[in-house]
């Protein structure tokens, strides 16, 4: 049984601005730490369930912050981004039996969190058929499309209540909740003892966790906080200008979406 694990920075305990998940600012260290932690207790929990194998994709930044010394035996890891349309769910096109998301945040324009984007900070939201997109709505959907249940979801409470109308049954461990620009934390030691509990736990329970329903057309709607981006993306193939600041494009294919968000974001 082969288990993937995508895995972020500003949905880990304790993480409440993107100075702290910047490589280059003196407190990342710290959280990037806690990061790793939090995935490990992720595998830890999925190789107890019975996984014979665990790919980590590495999803934060330039992918290179997890330390691939502390994560267990018959662990792999993916460092770096190839330009794969899957982008932070690259590699769970590799026939796996499960997916788990672990240190994911609120989309782009939600008050779930001080950090809440949609892989980048460059736009104000992104809607996909009218709804406001995660960045777990867009790579739970990339999973999909290969056929892999998400079957566990950490992160901001908006994010993992909001997911779950989204993929029902799915197994989620909230790490902090949003006041403002405050939040509100679960210690980490906390966080990874439902982690691994609650990975195991997914694990076992993934033949009852549906995969999300792919639509028949899709929309994509992008709404950037500068207008000459906007601009220059309505250039990209199928892509139209709607108004001084966002661009749509129309689609009956998912993976049109993540091709383009790779190009246009």
């Amino acid at each position: 049984m082969k288990v993937f694990i995508s895995a972020d920075i500003e949905g880990v305990a304790g993480t409440m601005s993107h100075t702290e998940c910047r490589s280059t600012e003196s407190v990342y260290r710290k959280y990037a730490d806690i990061m790793t932690r939090e995935v490990v207790a992720a595998c830890e929990g999925a190789l107890a369930a019975g996984a014979d194998e665990v790919l980590v994709k590495d999803a934060h930044g330039g992918a290179n912050n997890i330390d691939v010394e502390m994560l267990p035996r018959r662990v792999r890891l993916i460092r770096g981004f190839s330009g794969h349309p899957y982008g932070m769910a690259e590699g769970v096109e590799g026939g796996f039996d499960a997916a788990m998301f672990v240190g994911y945040h609120s989309a782009a324009g939600s008050p779930g969190s001080p950090m809440s984007h949609t892989v980048r900070g460059s736009m104000n939201y992104i809607l996909l058929n009218g709804r406001r997109t995660s960045e777990f709505m867009l790579y739970s959907g990339a999973a999909a499309l290969e056929g892999v249940p998400s079957v566990l979801l950490s992160g901001d409470k908006t994010l993992c209540d909001e997911s779950r109308e989204f993929v029902p049954g799915l197994h989620t461990v909230w790490t902090k909740d949003a006041r403002g620009v405050t939040v509100i934390t679960k210690t980490p030691a906390e966080v990874r003892d439902e982690l691994r509990a609650a990975a195991e736990q997914a694990v076992r329970d993934r033949g009852n966790i549906d995969l999300p329903k792919l639509a028949d057309h899709y929309e994509l709607e992008i709404n950037y906080k500068d207008h000459t981006q906007a601009y220059r993306m309505s250039f990209f193939p199928g892509m139209e200008q709607k108004d001084a600041q966002t661009v749509v494009l129309h689609t009956d294919k998912l993976f049109d979406v993540l091709r383009a968000l790779r190009f246009v974001l």
